[in-house]
């Protein structure tokens, strides 16, 4: 494990800690669950290709669909189920205060969040 130059904690700004594969990353999900009685969920990071570490209730997986693009003219986030989509909004506003809505991917990949 090391300290991240790239990917920083909302909370603090404080470095994420980052491993270099999953099952390192799942070694030490699983010791803060033995001794902290937290669950965290590994995930890969986009930004620095590491891994990293997410609080089980934050975790909505995601990744890139090759069809939607955002109001940036970036690539949109794709989530695999409704409720994945649905939890990353109320996360999105619970942090930011930004309200976004769900809807299905017109691609029938999955589903997306805008502003709209």
């Amino acid at each position: 494990m090391i300290k991240s130059s790239t990917c920083f904690k909302r909370s603090d700004g404080k470095p994420l800690s980052a491993y270099f594969d999953k099952f390192q990353a799942q070694q030490s999900a699983d010791y803060i669950q033995s001794t902290l009685q937290k669950t965290f969920i590994p995930y890969p990071c986009h930004v620095c290709g590491m891994w990293h570490l997410s609080p089980k209730r934050n975790h909505t997986p995601s990744e890139t669909c090759s069809h939607c693009i955002d109001g940036r003219g970036q690539l949109k986030q794709l989530y695999e189920s409704m409720e994945d989509a649905s939890r990353r909004a109320e996360i999105q506003y619970e942090r930011y205060g930004t309200k976004l809505s769900v809807y299905e991917c017109p691609h029938n990949n999955g589903w997306h969040l805008t502003k709209g």
